[in-house]
């Protein structure tokens, strides 16, 4: 079997170093991949560190992959050699279920994550991103549009697809008001996808210090939660709420700025439950649900989304060896607004 290199974490929060590890031989359905860039997604630093429990060690991280492909099994119909392709957050699904359903593949108890998880066989390890090269089946690859930069792309793998899925689930779109809580890696996608859907756009900060950058992403409103008067002035007045954010706030406060009928929607995951008042659901037949990623089919539709509306995320590319570094900056919140990792830096690792 070939051998790679990449990046992992040898342990629970040990900083992640060089890697030489196997990938499986070429499979007749597989497509097998250069991996030019990869993003840096906070659930890779919660993983790295098992900070949400379960995780295996040595980790290779990395979900937001964007390459080239170098070669095919002979099963293979919809790619070929040098076509610029993705991989999300999932290599294979529904190993467990009788039947597959590809709107809602995510959901399924066989997903098999892009690392941090085993293949179908229960055994061998799934490594991700943070790679020179990943062989994915054919049904888990995506068609990247030759008008987005790949670097920049790149994000689109999670944290795009992670806004654009409860977007276009609750039906953002023209008319709509809807309110993006954070301005992060996740949140700054929100208001592009959003923006571009025609929606009226808001984006809930803790400060004002992002403002410029809200703006010219296409938000029409910015507001500070650090202003108790902003939860004032703006009850009952959004459809949706997209909650980017991973610190634990008061949902309460939150539900209680939707109209009659809304939703509030769950993407950043504190590490802590939140209580949520009764009343502020009831009392405006409110809603309080979740989202996770979406389906290789609806990613597709994401991509090709935003390939038409030129819509990426906001970078900065990094070294791998500059890995460590970028994590602690991603907790700081120091990042405008995503990494990706430049993976031809390997090559001097």
């Amino acid at each position: 079997m070939p051998i790679v290199n990449g990046y992992a974490a040898p342990a629970a929060g040990a900083p992640l170093q060089p890697f030489s590890f196997e990938r499986r031989e070429l499979r007749d359905d597989d497509v097998d991949i250069a991996i030019h860039y990869c993003g840096v997604c906070h659930s890779d630093i919660h993983q790295a560190r098992d900070e949400w429990g379960g995780s295996m060690f040595p980790m290779v991280p990395g979900h937001e992959i964007a390459g080239v492909v170098t070669a095919v099994g002979k099963a293979v119909t919809k790619f070929k050699v040098g076509d610029r392709v993705g991989v999300g957050c999932f290599v294979d699904s529904c190993t467990k279920c009788k039947t597959r359903d590809v709107d809602n593949e995510q959901y399924m108890a066989g997903l098999i994550q892009t690392y941090n998880s085993l293949e179908a066989d229960g055994v061998t390890p799934t490594f991700g991103g943070y790679s020179s090269r990943i062989a994915v089946k054919e049904g888990y690859v995506l068609s990247i549009p030759d008008s987005l930069p790949l670097d920049a792309a790149a994000p689109l793998l999670c944290a795009g697809i992670t806004l654009y899925s409860p977007l276009k689930h609750w039906k953002v779109g023209p008319g709509k008001k809807v309110a993006i809580v954070g301005l992060g890696g996740l949140g700054h996608m929100g208001v592009k996808l959003a923006h571009a859907m025609g929606a009226e756009v808001t984006v809930l900060s803790q400060t004002l210090n992002k403002e410029a950058d809200g703006k010219r992403m296409g938000a029409d409103h910015f507001f500070a939660t650090s202003d108790l008067q902003t939860f004032v002035d703006l009850q009952g007045y959004f459809d949706v709420i997209i909650n980017t954010v991973g610190a634990s706030i008061d949902w309460t406060d939150y539900l209680n700025l939707l109209a009659l009928d809304g939703s509030m929607v769950l993407v950043g995951i504190p590490e802590s439950p939140a209580p949520v008042h009764a009343f502020a659901l009831v009392g405006g037949r409110r809603s309080l649900s979740g989202s996770m990623i979406g389906s290789i089919k609806e990613t597709q539709e994401m991509l090709d989304f935003c390939g038409e509306h030129g819509i990426v995320s906001d970078i900065e590319l990094i070294k791998i060896q500059d890995i460590n570094e970028a994590y602690e900056r991603v907790v700081r919140s120091d990042v405008r607004f995503r990494f990706v990792i430049d993976m031809s830096s390997l090559e001097a690792a």
